[in-house]
């Protein structure tokens, strides 16, 4: 353990929301990890409703002796207003997002705290995640399909983000820093049992523009869970339904709406030619989904409009 008085190197902000079994095996994967002892722990519950004020309790009771965990509640409901909360109760300079079904590997910390020591032009970074699948792995759950699992490898190599990909949410460290940017968007991200996304989209958007470095460091990994309910068509297609209105709810202002608008449009020719030459199971499902998220962007600017026009 960290000696009292001294401010931990690295916040490691656990959000959780009714997966108390789940959530305590993410919390036991943390013990045996390098470097314990330059973190606070932070597990923010987000108004769960089944036992996981008490589990975490628990744990902390068993184990507080070898980690420096807390247990908040966000009332309020929304994976971005739980982070937010994380966010303003951390200590550290260094802060560290972990799904509460994810499990780091045993050199997570080290990697985190001495890549951002080494590297000061590095203002957030992420890493590899790899599925733990509940179920067998459908055979139309192609390359495409990955990244809405959260199934992340860009390969062995440190390097910088390619253009339109970013740390996900179940495995990405940024400075504190960052936040002075701004907090995670409420009006975006998931709240409850939705799937809306695109807070983490918009944060490291707004750090690209600052002009700031994000990393993708290999030995950052994760193995993360896939239940067997989200490994279905249906899912899957609700997925993308709701990354269209994400996308939808991204865009600011006349100019941003003519920029989505315009390339709604190229999705929906691209998708009519990909459509011909797609046979099997896995690019016909992918080009479905394609036309969900663009039904849910056409739904969300329907909407929009109907607002706008009773004032």
């Amino acid at each position: 353990m960290r000696q009292h008085g001294v401010v931990p190197k690295i916040s490691i902000i656990v959000c959780t929301y009714n997966r108390s079994q789940l959530l305590v095996k993410t919390l036991q994967s943390l013990l045996p990890l390098e470097n314990l002892e330059l973190a606070e722990v932070i597990v923010v519950d987000n108004r769960s409703k089944d036992d996981t004020a008490a589990r975490v309790k628990e744990f902390i009771a068993a184990y507080g002796n070898e980690m420096d965990i807390r247990y908040l509640l966000e009332p309020v409901q929304g994976l971005s207003a739980a982070r937010n909360t994380g966010i303003l109760a951390s200590k550290a300079g260094l802060i560290a997002f972990l799904d509460d079904d994810a499990i780091p590997c045993r050199n997570w910390i080290t990697t985190i705290v001495s890549t951002f020591e080494e590297k000061p032009e590095v203002m957030a970074m992420g890493g590899k995640i790899a599925p733990i699948f509940e179920s067998k792995r459908p055979d139309w759950l192609i390359k495409p399909f990955e990244l809405p699992y959260t199934i992340v490898d860009l390969g062995d190599r440190i390097k910088e983000y390619p253009s339109k990909l970013h740390p996900c949410g179940a495995n990405m460290a940024m400075r504190k820093a960052v936040f002075d940017i701004s907090l995670f968007p409420l009006e975006l991200g998931r709240k409850g049992d939705s799937l809306l996304s695109g807070e983490e989209t918009w944060l490291f958007g707004q750090i690209q523009r600052q002009g700031h470095s994000i990393l993708y460091h290999p030995q950052m990994a994760v193995d993360h869970f896939v239940p067997a309910n989200r490994l279905t068509e249906d899912w899957i297609m609700k997925r993308y339904y709701s990354q269209g209105i994400s996308n939808a709810m991204k865009s600011e202002g006349f100019k941003g709406r003519l920029i989505l608008i315009g390339t709604t449009g190229a999705k929906i020719l691209y998708i009519m030619a990909d459509s011909v030459l797609s046979r099997s199971q896995g690019r016909k499902l992918l080009n479905k989904c394609r036309l969900e998220s663009i039904r849910g962007t056409l739904h969300m600017i329907w909407n929009r409009k109907r607002e706008s026009a009773a004032g």
